[in-house]
């Protein structure tokens, strides 16, 4: 059971956001928004608001389902892209012009579960029989 959210052209660098990213791989939910409440990076607060982003489309998908305490969920993989680069021109010495990249990049968080609900279904099954 799993949860996507996506993020599309941040003015960040692929490499600022991926050191960022690294850092909540495969963490439960919790403790991925402890990391990135306390995180001084630049990103750390764009990948905080993803992240409760996809725990909310994740109780949208399986509201009636699993409560969100009982469902155990963790970020199962979050991939940094990069993006389009606004190419932009720099004066240099000489009458020369250096050109400048501002890159972006798109961040795609998928979170899943480890409870599945055939699984939930089965231990309300055995506590109504005992």
């Amino acid at each position: 059971m799993e949860a996507l959210a996506k993020l599309n052209n941040v003015p960040t660098s692929p490499r600022k956001m991926r050191l960022v990213a690294d850092l909540i791989r495969g963490e439960k939910v919790n403790k991925a928004l402890n990391i990135l409440k306390f995180e001084p990076k630049q990103g750390a607060a764009r990948l905080e608001k993803l992240l409760i982003s996809a725990i909310a489309n994740w109780r949208q998908k399986h509201e009636e389902k699993i409560d969100l305490e009982e469902a155990d969920l963790y970020v199962k993989s979050i991939n940094v892209d990069s993006g389009r680069v606004l190419k932009r021109l720099r004066p240099a010495p000489q009458g020369r012009a250096h050109r400048i990249r501002k890159r972006s990049n798109h961040v795609t968080m998928v979170l899943a579960s480890s409870i599945e609900v055939g699984q939930k279904e089965e231990t309300k099954e055995n506590k109504e029989d005992k």
